[in-house]
């Protein structure tokens, strides 16, 4: 076997800077070593893995092709060093990927019940969008992830986890509460409604159009935004109708700055997923923290 685990790290370095001499920053080697690699396994593989732009290398179709393949190599690299690894620290190590609403509410409560705040060995945590975390965790880019909806990546085991809630919340004066009372809003008033919805990818709108649409077959956007947090806020100045989570509103509903709105539809739920790579070797480290998970969801 001519190729080595150094020619792949320094690979996935320049895949990741763009250019050998911020790669070579990164990783502590001189320019030249770092070119010489790159050279040493473009000569094995018989192929160029970079288009040169300028000073700049761009990975062409051979190095995105490569690129998940080395990072597996990598990763299993640095889980046979994990199990051998003196620390007595169950999450050492740990690169958890989480989506919004998850990384927010829930994964630092996680944590802290797992005992990860190590001085010494910290876990550290990717927070974006469903579809952004399944890709990170099928590239290998992270350990695994927690998502609030259906994993559409082929290459990943996911893994149902606990229910959430839905609940549907405006401001204390919209218009559409007006004159109700306490009777329910209609499916035509909600139909008319303008709401406020994440963007593509997100799993929380995934799961909102999953609820919503059988009952309403469209949602009229008022606004889109990359953040629960924000349409929180934006429902609560009046701006629209959401659909979120009862974990993100609790508070606004508490302290009156949101309605919860009364309809005739079901209970709205989803589930949310641990997902990781098929492929993926489990380091203890990553075994503790997903049986750990698993704990919260049958506890």
């Amino acid at each position: 076997m001519q190729i080595t685990l150094r020619q792949l790290h320094i690979f996935t370095a320049i895949a990741l800077s763009g250019s050998t001499a911020a790669a070579a920053q990164n990783i502590a080697l001189s320019q030249s070593a770092t070119s010489a690699a790159l050279k040493e396994l473009e000569s094995i593989l018989t192929v160029d893995l970079f288009d040169r732009v300028g000073k700049r290398l761009v990975l062409n179709d051979n190095g995105r092709l490569l690129l998940p393949q080395a990072r597996q190599m990598l990763d299993a690299a640095n889980t046979i060093e994990q199990q051998f690894n003196s620390s007595e620290t169950t999450g050492a190590g740990l690169y958890i990927g989480a989506s919004t609403t998850i990384g927010i509410y829930l994964l630092p409560k996680l944590l802290a019940s797992h005992a990860l705040h190590n001085k010494q060995h910290c876990p550290r945590v990717m927070i974006a969008n469903s579809a952004a975390t399944a890709t990170a965790v099928a590239h290998f880019e992270v350990d695994m992830g927690i998502i609030e909806g259906p994993c559409h990546e082929p290459d990943l085991l996911a893994e149902p986890w606990i229910e959430d809630e839905l609940v549907i919340v405006c401001a204390a004066n919209h218009p559409i509460l007006q004159g109700q009372a306490k009777r329910q809003v209609t499916l035509k008033d909600l139909q008319n409604a303008l709401w406020l919805l994440r963007e593509p990818g997100s799993g929380t709108q995934e799961a909102v159009e999953h609820v919503l649409l059988p009952h309403l077959h469209q949602l009229r956007p008022a606004a889109e935004f990359s953040n629960s947090e924000a349409i929180k806020h934006a429902a609560a100045a009046g701006l629209g109708l959401a659909c979120l989570s009862r974990t993100i509103v609790a508070r606004f509903l508490t302290r009156g700055e949101l309605v919860e709105v009364n309809t005739s539809l079901p209970k709205l739920t989803r589930r949310f997923f641990l997902i990781y790579q098929r492929n993926k070797t489990l380091s203890p480290q990553l075994t503790a923290f997903l049986n750990h998970c698993r704990q919260v969801h049958t506890g």
